[in-house]
């Protein structure tokens, strides 16, 4: 046999192994997820609280508590969440934030949400209606090069 078969069954063996490797965290992970799931279903309850503020924030500087802090890997730290701070009932709060609908929860509105935990799962408004999610994404340095170059050129800019 020449060497590049051997080094190419190696390779191939090598990426088989590893993608069964991952197929099963895949599949221990997916489990796992669905248990906490059920355990955030489980300990739902409806809050009406008056929205104060929101943003993208480190957990260490989110004004979560300090146990939440600590139990959280020491790699998530870094990472930002979205933090919303409310005022339910008589005490402000900072609540952790769905990512799927922190763009539609209304700064300065009171709304009827469903928590579980520190952990806001759904929001509906109490008077009116919640934003929908705004389609604002960044453009990207070659849309704006290509748009710039439309726009010198005198032509329509394509969308």
């Amino acid at each position: 046999m020449q060497t590049w078969m051997i080094v190419l069954i190696v390779v191939i063996l090598v990426i088989i192994a590893a993608m069964v490797v991952l197929y099963f965290l895949g599949k221990k992970a997916q489990k796992k997820q669905a248990e906490q799931q059920e355990a955030l279903n489980a300990n739902r309850q409806t809050v009406s609280m008056l929205i104060i503020d929101k943003k993208r924030v480190r957990i260490i500087d989110s004004g979560l508590p300090q146990i939440v802090i600590d139990q959280t890997p020491k790699m998530m730290r870094r990472s930002k969440l979205p933090i919303v701070k409310a005022k339910v009932g008589p005490q402000i709060m900072s609540l952790v934030s769905d990512e799927k609908i922190f763009d539609s929860i209304p700064i300065k509105k009171e709304v009827k949400a469903v928590v579980s935990g520190i952990y806001i799962l759904e929001v509906k408004g109490l008077h009116g209606k919640t934003e929908a999610p705004k389609d604002t994404k960044k453009k990207g340095w070659f849309k704006r090069a290509v748009e710039t170059a439309q726009e010198k050129a005198g032509a329509k800019p394509i969308k």
